[in-house]
């Protein structure tokens, strides 16, 4: 009898640690997916059918006016992790590529780092796309594909060891991830910063580049599912430990290949069966959170890194009658809201609404400050760190809110500016400063655009009537406000911050009328 009530106390001590912990301190996954745009998801009005996505919405709160802080997936990314806006880095405007140096600086504090440092497991599935340090041959050496032609870059590389720079870098204790786009060159996975084989092959899922003979594309999202399932059941065996996940999807980005068992499931074709398959990854996730009794105490947020790209061809799934971007104007790349308005949901039971919507401006460099807020820590982020995030505890909570992100910045592929501040919105270029018309050269030609453009979001949401002319005092005032954001190398409050170089990607038009904006 002595022994069985020891034993008994033994699991009630180790219940009891284990709810102390997931209280104070519950799980984070963070689920993001590649150029999926506002109106892809079926809650949204999207055609091709994503019931897990729909319950995340369904059993907690969904944002409709949540950004990403760039219209491309890098700086997208950088921001996520940092809390910090991209263009503050060296990557002044685009993105990176496959065998590009480490974007996030060492010394930098990130969110996994910070949440390791609090005790959290970290771990990456995924979607990389913030450089990695390679190792390469002795002597300059470069070899030749095993069989068939040898095309592009990264033979020069030494597949055998790892990476520097990388996920473990910057605060993961573990990762399974792809260097970049499934479009870049090399083509493997690297687990723990290694590779996990060599690349041998020469492989075109676009571009044609160095990959491993068993590596291919439309086996990503099965792979990434298996280890995200994988990272979570480990974690349900050590219940003594919060953890962190970030799943960075590769979808529905190019190369649109969803698998066998995806293939012509939608009425829309490859696209919408993509949409599903990425959808089934998401529901992969709150599965294993469900086997592994861990759903209650885990926040779950999904967001994309930017708006659909015109890679899907947009205008015949429109023609379908699913609007990826919904009614918003412009698209992946883009400056207007197509660019980087974004499906956001979280859910969190028990502390998140079910069926909640908040209409609260966020976005997604707010992830930092959020995570500091739910631990208790805000007061614990340092100075030069998440110099741009703001916590949205309080809309989550339903709490009302006295420190609200005051305006967001937006940042085209090109390096164009947007600030939006309440209902107004001035983006400072003549047009898209990305993919959609006007495009940047033909809109530099075109002498008879402003050289802003100033809506009314409550008024014009799809932006067609530039209003600059008639509030000039509203584009000074918000142009004093960038050029402030800009100066300062932060939008929280706080001592000010240096910048990795300014942001040179202001016109000569832009600078005469604003000499603000200069250096």
């Amino acid at each position: 009898m002595r022994r069985i009530k020891l034993l008994f106390s033994s699991f009630f001590y180790l219940f009891c640690l284990s709810s102390a912990h997931t209280a104070d301190k519950p799980n984070v996954i963070f689920i993001l997916a590649d150029d999926l745009g506002y109106g892809d998801l079926s809650h949204s009005g999207g055609r091709a059918r994503t019931p897990h996505c729909d319950r995340l919405a369904h059993e907690g709160m969904r944002f409709t006016d949540a950004h990403t802080t760039s219209s491309v997936c890098t700086p997208t990314r950088y921001s996520i992790i940092t809390g910090r806006y991209n263009w503050r880095s060296t990557l002044k405007k685009g993105v990176l590529w496959g065998l590009s140096e480490p974007l996030v600086a060492a010394d930098r504090l990130t969110v996994p780092k910070f949440l390791h440092d609090n005790g959290y497991h970290t771990g990456v599935v995924g979607k990389w796309h913030l450089g990695l340090g390679w190792q390469m041959l002795p002597n300059g050496k470069k070899r030749q594909a095993k069989s068939g032609p040898t095309k592009g870059d990264g033979w020069q590389i030494d597949y055998g060891k790892k990476v520097s720079g990388g996920p473990l870098a910057i605060g993961f204790d573990e990762s399974f991830i792809i260097p970049a786009s499934l479009d870049m060159f090399p083509y493997v996975y690297l687990q723990n910063d290694k590779p996990t084989a060599w690349a041998t092959v020469t492989k075109a899922f676009h571009r044609p580049g160095p990959c491993a003979e068993d590596f291919e594309a439309i086996n990503c999202l099965r792979d990434f599912a298996r280890e995200a399932g994988s990272f979570i059941d480990a974690r349900g065996k050590e219940r003594d430990k919060p953890f962190f996940l970030y799943l960075s999807l590769s979808s529905p980005h190019t190369p649109i290949v969803p698998s066998k068992p995806w293939q012509g499931k939608s009425d829309i074709g490859k696209y919408g069966d993509f949409l599903m398959e990425t959808d089934w990854v998401v529901g992969q996730v709150l599965h294993a959170l469900d086997r592994n009794r861990l759903a209650k105490d885990t926040i779950v947020i999904f967001a994309t890194d930017n708006g659909c790209s015109p890679a899907a061809k947009i205008p015949e799934l429109v023609a379908k009658s699913h609007k990826p971007n919904a009614d918003w104007r412009g698209h992946k790349a883009d400056i207007f809201e197509g660019g980087h308005r974004v499906p956001f949901l979280v859910r969190w039971p028990d502390k998140v609404a079910v069926g909640s919507t908040s209409g609260q401006t966020i976005c997604t460099a707010d992830l930092f400050a959020t995570v500091a807020d739910v631990l208790g820590k805000s007061e614990n982020i340092p100075a030069n760190a998440a110099e741009d995030s703001f916590s949205f505890l309080p809309a989550l909570l339903n709490q009302a809110q006295a420190k609200r992100r005051p305006f967001t910045i937006h940042h085209s592929i090109n390096g164009s500016f947007a600030i939006r501040r309440g209902k107004w919105k001035l983006a400072l270029c003549p047009g898209s400063g990305g993919w959609s018309d006007p495009k940047p050269a033909a809109a530099k030609k075109n002498k008879s655009l402003p050289p802003v453009q100033l809506y009314d979001l409550n008024s014009d949401p799809t932006e067609q009537n530039n209003l600059q002319a008639k509030h000039p005092q509203m584009v000074q005032d918000l142009v004093a406000t960038l050029a402030r954001a800009i100066k300062n190398g932060r939008t929280t409050p706080g001592p000010i911050q240096p910048n990795e170089g300014h942001p040179n990607t202001f016109s000569q038009r832009l600078l005469a009328a604003f000499p603000s904006l200069g250096r």
